[in-house]
Parts: structure tokens; sequence; C-alpha cells
């Protein structure tokens, strides 16, 4: 059965990070460190949501002279609804999970005599 898009561990933590704040705008270094997630792995993930229309993109200029102006990022509409429900999602499985693991109550072996 193929994964649900947008369901990956790294595209998750993506998701939380943006969903922080999710009026404002970011930059891939600040969400790098953030994610701890590599520029090889973040960046192609902002480049599909951006494509996706799930991410609004722009560039900031540089307050310094000779430095190139930066990419910026932020959910759009959509996007924070479809992250809303993909961690909502993840946090059902991990809560089933969680019941499914927990130990159930020990049952008291009874003796040859009947007494327990």
């Amino acid at each position: 059965m193929p994964r649900t898009p947008h369901t990956s561990p790294q595209t998750l933590r993506l998701f939380e990070a943006l969903l922080a704040d999710p009026a404002r705008w970011r930059y891939g270094y600040d969400l790098s460190k953030q994610t701890s997630l590599a520029s090889g792995t973040l960046y192609p993930i902002l480049m599909r949501l951006a494509d996706q229309r799930l991410l609004e993109t722009g560039w900031e200029p540089s307050d310094e002279p000779g430095r190139p102006p930066r990419h910026i990022y932020r959910l759009s509409s959509d996007g924070v609804t479809l992250a809303r429900q993909r961690l909502a999602a993840r946090a059902s499985v991990a809560a089933d999970t969680a019941t499914a693991r927990r130990p159930r109550p020990a049952v008291r072996a009874r003796t040859a005599g009947g007494a327990a």
C-alpha cells in the first residue's frame, strides 16, 4: 500500500516547526536548525510543498550590501490545514499504538487446592 503523501517523519517535523507560528515567514537555515534536517533533505521538501501550493514563498532583500536576498517560507492556508491533519493523524496513530502496547493486568494463577 503506498504511503500517504506528506507523512514522512521529516515532513512532519517541518510541519511542526511551521505551525508553531503559521503567519511568520521563515528562512531555510532557521528551519534546518529547528528541525535538525540537513539541507539536502529540507530544501527538496520545501520545493515540493511550494510546487503544491502548500507553502507561500518570497525573497527578502539583505540589509548588508553584497549579500544576496534570502528565500523565505510560510504555510499557505491549505498548507496549514493539511499540516494540522497530518500531525493529528500521527498523534492518533501514536495513541493507538501506545494503547495496544499497554500491558494487561496480571491474572493470578489458581493453585491446585483452589486458592488463589
